[in-house]
């Protein structure tokens, strides 16, 4: 908020650092890296897709863990590429050996996953990305309310390829700032495709502020992995089932009834959660973490739909 009260004019009457180097800094900074093994981008999202128009044609194949993040298969359509999806088991163990033998010119493994909320462990990132022939994109969107993260990976494999974003630990989803973390030979292609000015002066400025500024992050995280337990506990106690979650939301199988009769009740009530009428999902909810009074509102909203 400081950097918005001291906003300058003259900010934008001039183009916006292309290599967005205040931001980078500062990122590279929290994540342990030289500024080089930094890029910036729109939101994790421009990540994504700066690496699939990079590496993916007609032709070529994209492999990844289901279910996991829609927009995976989503950019393999528009690329025209072949897309592997290799299933989680029933606890969302990684699939390493599947994914291997998917032999794809980029992989993507969403940590902590979504919507399962699981965490991939390093030992087995790591085992896939020595057995990876192509790039390995971990996608890490949601690590700020995780235990462990996988950015120590790049410095010993150079296919591995980290994004990060400021929307979910640092609650700044309308910022659209995220950042790819690698070694410099793999961002260089990347650099070449992406726009000029794809990250605006504004939110460079916000971004770089934000990055500094980690006792805010760990407290404003800490709070919602607190909100997190309790209301997992709530869960619990009404006869949900639950994935071990890592993220600011829980996946949850309900106790009786189907899944899509909570959703549609709940969002009666005015209470959103998501719903997927897909294979391996059907039968789950999924339930961002809220403020205390949105989660009591859940709660008490569910125990007159279950109890």
């Amino acid at each position: 908020m400081k950097v918005l009260h001291g906003f300058e004019g003259e900010w934008l009457r001039r183009y916006p650092d292309p290599t967005a180097l205040m931001a980078r800094e500062a990122a590279a900074e929290v994540y342990g890296v030289p500024a080089d093994w930094v890029m910036a981008a729109n939101g994790s999202d421009e990540m994504l897709a700066l690496l699939a128009r990079a590496f993916l044609e007609r032709g070529r194949r994209i492999a990844y863990p289901m279910p996991t993040y829609s927009l995976y298969v989503t950019l393999a359509e528009m690329q025209d590429a072949e897309a592997v999806e290799v299933p989680y088991d029933e606890e969302y163990t990684l699939p390493v050996e599947g994914l291997i033998a998917a032999r794809a010119h980029l992989t993507f493994v969403c940590t902590p996953n979504n919507p399962s909320a699981t965490v991939a462990p390093a030992r087995d990132l790591e085992r896939l990305a020595a057995g990876l022939e192509g790039v390995l994109v971990i996608d890490e969107a949601y690590t700020d309310f995780a235990d462990e993260n996988a950015i120590g990976l790049v410095s010993r494999h150079p296919n591995v390829i980290v994004l990060r974003t400021l929307s979910k630990g640092y609650s700044l989803a309308g910022l659209r700032v995220g950042f790819g973390v690698a070694r410099p030979e793999l961002l260089e292609g990347l650099v070449k495709i992406k726009d000029s000015y794809n990250v605006d002066a504004v939110a460079l400025r916000l971004a770089a502020a934000a990055l500094k500024d980690q006792a805010w992050m760990k407290a404003n995280a800490e709070t919602i992995k607190a909100s997190r337990a309790k209301l997992a506990a709530e869960l619990r106690k009404m006869g949900f089932a639950l994935w071990p979650s890592q993220a600011n939301f829980i996946l949850a199988r309900p106790p009786k009834g189907d899944a899509r009769y909570l959703y549609l009740e709940l969002r009666d009530r005015g209470i959103l959660v998501r719903y997927w009428d897909r294979p391996r999902l059907e039968d789950k909810i999924r339930i961002s973490v809220g403020t205390e009074e949105e989660n009591r509102a859940l709660i008490d909203a569910l125990k007159k739909l279950i109890l």
